[in-house]
């Protein structure tokens, strides 16, 4: 049953990437950006369904890098710079908050 998950999944990505970037005809930055989306929409089941709180915690912290990037791409297509403050203070949110997890599935409180 794993095995045709994997199948399946793989199918799924490179028909997505087949679809991407040879059947749209979209800028490079909007490719890039879809790119992100859909790897965020894996972060997301696995956040969901993740077999671990530190599995958990690590798509969350990953999730937060893919929406800086994202940001950072939007802030470069359309040429507004305030897509970059959303990125950094997101950046710092998650940041801020991968420590708080960290230090609360080791059993310690927030102020140790």
């Amino acid at each position: 049953m794993r095995e045709i998950r994997w199948q399946i999944g793989f199918i799924l990505i490179i028909a997505f990437f087949i679809i991407n970037f040879f059947v749209f005809d979209f800028d490079l930055k909007f490719k890039l950006m879809n790119i992100g989306l859909f790897s965020a929409l894996f972060v997301l089941i696995r956040t969901v369904i993740g077999p671990s709180p530190a599995d958990r915690i690590v798509a969350v912290d990953i999730l937060g890098i893919l929406v800086v990037g994202i940001c950072a791409l939007m802030a470069i297509t359309f040429d507004q710079s305030f897509f970059i403050d959303i990125a950094m203070a997101w950046a710092l949110q998650s940041f801020i908050a991968t420590l708080a997890l960290a230090k609360f599935l080791e059993g310690r409180h927030l102020d140790d």
